[in-house]
């Protein structure tokens, strides 16, 4: 139960950071209406700067919480974490403009990286050291679970009755893990001689830095796809809006099958599951550009890519993991900032290239590119490694 309570604000997170990129259209429409009536794709790539903005929250919340949260009992900080993230969330839904929607989204993501990385400590104290990839795989399997069912029925109901309409679902997922949480969560203590200054020499650490560009630059290529779904088969592929929310349920469903995988290779293996799944998401990019003007074929491609893509997330955890130390718990958020930091790059070059004009197909190329450069500094990281052990030796 306590497993569960956390996958429920996991599914919360799932869906308030990516229903957006199923409702683009219609957030541009309704809160850029003039911009939107004289310049769609621009109005559109506007947009996407709430996906951006909810990465920075991300990006700049994980460390910064994580960092002064160390030292109180893991449980009550998860619980003040899902409050926050139910407080947030509302005010999406009534804030009347784009400028304070923009300050919500915002908001919304500060507490997202914090409250994964504290539950993947929480999730990997309850199964064990031998069961690290699992526990974290089985904590995100409420995120991988809401691209199937939270996102696509999101977007449906947004496309029926405005977008508004999903994020009143977000915060009352969040109300039910609130409860949740604080009815399952076993005690956890912190750590009382853990102090904020202590916690930042994480980043004195070489290969953290690798494994944070890892997630920021190769996973950026998940983010450049997934934010841009519903223009790739609006537009690229000529199919009516109601096939968004399928795309995405196919794009989930290959998480979900991903996830089920990944904790238990990242288990085996974490470097052979990091370099063979981000050479994987560069073909599998190539495969959606190639697919796109066929939105079966492409729904198909959106299926593996997914899949693809959910394989390495647990591996990315485990490396930040290996590599911090003793900052555990800056470690476990940092993860989140880095996919994050992916995140806003996906969702920023994705606008960009749309913007310039290269069309609605030009984020899977762009995708293609960020996953192969991420593959790069993974085998960078891991020769630094080899360099290190002959040295030693």
């Amino acid at each position: 139960m306590a497993l569960l309570s956390l996958a429920i604000g996991a599914f919360g997170i799932g869906m308030t950071e990516f229903v957006s990129m199923g409702l683009l259209p219609g957030i541009a429409s309704d809160l850029l209406p003039a911009l939107y009536a004289s310049d769609t794709e621009e109005a559109i790539a506007r947009a996407g700067m709430l996906i951006s903005l909810y990465a920075l929250g991300v990006v700049i919340g994980a460390p910064t919480i994580a960092g002064f949260a160390s030292r109180f009992p893991r449980h009550r900080v998860v619980l003040v974490l899902v409050a926050a993230l139910l407080v947030f969330n509302g005010l999406t839904v009534i804030a009347p403009t784009f400028e304070l929607v923009a300050i919500s989204r915002f908001l919304s993501g500060v507490p997202h990286g914090a409250y994964f990385g504290m539950g993947a400590l929480v999730a990997s104290e309850l199964l064990g050291p031998a069961k690290r990839g699992r526990a974290v795989s089985l904590m995100m399997t409420g995120l991988t679970v809401a691209n199937v069912v939270g996102v696509p029925a999101g977007t449906f109901l947004g496309q029926a009755v405005g977008w508004r309409a999903a994020y009143i679902v977000v915060a009352l997922v969040f109300a039910a893990a609130l409860v949740m949480c604080g009815r399952f969560l076993p005690a956890q203590p912190g750590d009382p001689g853990r102090t904020f200054r202590h916690e930042l020499r994480v980043f004195l650490i070489p290969q953290v830095w690798f494994a944070i560009g890892i997630g920021a630059i190769g996973f950026g290529a998940f983010f450049a796809i997934y934010s841009y779904v519903a223009t790739l088969v609006t537009e690229a592929a000529g199919a009516p809006e109601w096939l968004v929310p399928f795309a995405l349920m196919a794009l989930g469903l290959g998480m979900v099958v991903g996830n089920l995988f990944g904790g238990r290779l990242a288990d085996a293996s974490v470097t052979r599951t990091l370099l063979v799944g981000l050479a994987g998401m560069s073909l599998v990019s190539v495969v959606v550009a190639v697919l796109s003007s066929w939105s079966v074929a492409l729904i198909a491609a959106l299926f593996v890519f997914g899949l693809i893509a959910q394989l390495i997330n647990p591996a990315i955890q485990l490396r930040l993991f290996d590599v911090a130390h003793e900052h555990q718990a800056l470690a476990g958020a940092l993860n989140h900032s880095a996919l994050n930091i992916g995140n806003s790059v996906g969702a920023a070059v994705g606008g960009a290239v749309i913007a310039a004009g290269f069309g609605y197909v030009a984020p899977a190329w762009a995708g293609a590119v960020l996953a192969a450069a991420g593959a790069v500094i993974a085998v960078a990281s891991l020769a630094v490694d080899r360099r290190a052990v002959r040295v030693a030796a």
